[in-house]
């Protein structure tokens, strides 16, 4: 099946879904984060229905992390930036919130990062909204320390299989709220 049909038919029933309560523990993730003494944590504000991030990031920030979120620059790529609840967020050109101004962290400093998409396989790829920001952004630090890719979906995201291009920058691990699958990328 083409990404865009796929794209399309689960951008569909995420939307239906949205007035439903999908319970989605983030329990795992913090044991990961716990077990290997992870300190900086990139994520995402969560829109369109995206699995929600944002009671586990206050979380976290209560518990001394550091959060950091991205914002899409010039060449279609993103930086992150430290954020924290206290601070102001703007409007990017999709309706995505990113952080207004603040402390750039480097790509290399963050120790895992909270991925949305819109659709994967278990073998851990992703698809999308189809700009490529995150493929971009963490292909680039294939070379350096990259930080741990976890993409975080609904049990109804994950398809058989997806078309895979040279550019796609798989994740190490991909958590619903049923399952965890492990790339062997």
């Amino acid at each position: 099946m083409l990404k865009s049909t796929i794209r399309k038919k689960i951008l569909k029933i995420r939307g239906r879904k949205k007035n439903q309560n999908i319970n989605f523990s983030f329990f795992k993730i913090f044991k990961i984060i716990k077990k290997n003494n992870l300190k900086t944590i990139g994520s995402y504000y969560p829109v369109n229905f995206e699995v929600d991030t944002l009671n586990f990031l206050n979380e976290l920030e209560n518990k001394g992390y550091k959060i950091s979120l991205p914002v899409i620059n010039k060449n279609k790529q993103m930086d992150f930036y430290l954020w924290t609840f206290r601070d102001l967020l703007k409007l990017n050109n999709f309706g995505i919130p990113e952080p207004e101004k603040g402390i750039e962290i480097e790509i290399s400093q963050i120790d895992i990062v909270l991925v949305p998409l819109v659709a994967a396989d278990s073998e851990g790829n992703r698809l999308g909204h189809g700009g490529g920001y995150y493929d971009k952004t963490f292909a680039i630090e294939r070379n350096s320390k990259r930080p741990l890719l976890v993409g975080l979906a609904h049990d109804f995201q994950i398809v058989e299989k997806l078309e895979v291009n040279s550019w796609d920058v798989p994740m190490d691990l991909l958590i619903t709220q049923s399952r965890v699958f492990l790339s062997e990328n």
